[in-house]
């Protein structure tokens, strides 16, 4: 006779699916309810960023995020097997071996200030030496059309600027809005600062803190964070890049669009 399943046995758990953290995979923290994409994995934690820019540090945990509903696990995505001879550049691209720096092509990027251009020789420093692209601090953007007039871009002669807190409405928008000239292509991040386009968690921090309005940002920050004068906070933070991983995406985007724009070869 046939008594059917051993009641004694209790209820079956079901199994909860384990998913790989890709970047860009949106999962959601049940106890928060903080809902973002996958930015970055770490060891043991993943860090979300939701779409106003938020980002938060969650650990990593069974059954710890729910995935379109329901509960899942977050794993490592598998470490690529190695090529051999292959080694990437700290911008991600394929790094080139025993090459000298290309002689310097008539097309520019403009950045802001020097912590800019400190900051993007770190990251993408190799790929630019390849490509033969100068990278110029402009110490301001107050005078950009006046910059762009003295320059002259022209085919062959590209003028690529990036610019902090390009959102609408701030002065830097006006700016960028006065300019128009298909020889020159302006992108930008929405943060105050370049110093805030770096994962706090890469410089030992939760987030970058709220500075009030009237006071200026970097001696804010440094004074909040107890980091001294503001450069001994730039030092800090520039000590906490090594690669691309470090980065926030809107920065990365914007960079890597203008890399695109001087280095494209014009023929007409």
């Amino acid at each position: 006779m046939d008594y059917g399943e051993d009641v004694l046995a209790g209820p079956r758990r079901r199994r909860v699916p384990e998913i790989t953290a890709e970047e860009g995979l949106v999962v959601e923290d049940p106890a928060s309810g903080f809902c973002g994409a996958v930015v970055r994995i770490d060891k043991d934690a993943v860090v979300l960023e939701d779409r106003h820019g938020a980002q938060r540090l969650f650990p990593l945990r069974p059954a710890g995020f729910l995935f379109e509903g329901r509960p899942a696990t977050l794993v490592r995505p598998a470490a690529p097997a190695a090529s051999a001879g292959t080694r990437r550049s700290a911008s991600g691209s394929v790094r080139v071996a025993d090459v000298r720096a290309r002689t310097a092509r008539g097309s520019r990027i403009w950045v802001e200030g020097v912590h800019d251009a400190e900051l993007v020789e770190r990251v993408w420093g190799h790929d630019l030496r390849v490509e033969g692209v100068v990278v110029e601090p402009l110490h301001g953007i107050d005078d950009l059309a006046g910059a762009l007039a003295e320059f002259g871009p022209e085919p062959g002669r590209r003028v690529g600027v990036l610019v902090d807190h390009l959102v609408t409405g701030s002065k830097e928008a006006r700016l960028v809005e006065a300019v128009d000239d298909e020889h020159v292509l302006i992108t930008g991040h929405p943060f105050v600062d370049i110093w805030e386009a770096v994962r706090p968690e890469a410089v030992g921090i939760r987030e970058w803190p709220r500075v009030p309005r009237g006071t200026e940002w970097k001696r804010g920050v440094c004074a909040e964070l107890g980091w001294g004068e503001p450069a001994d906070g730039w030092r800090r933070v520039l000590s906490g890049v090594s690669s691309f991983r470090e980065l926030r995406t809107p920065l990365l985007t914007a960079v890597e669009q203008l890399i695109d724009f001087v280095t494209v070869d014009v023929t007409r």
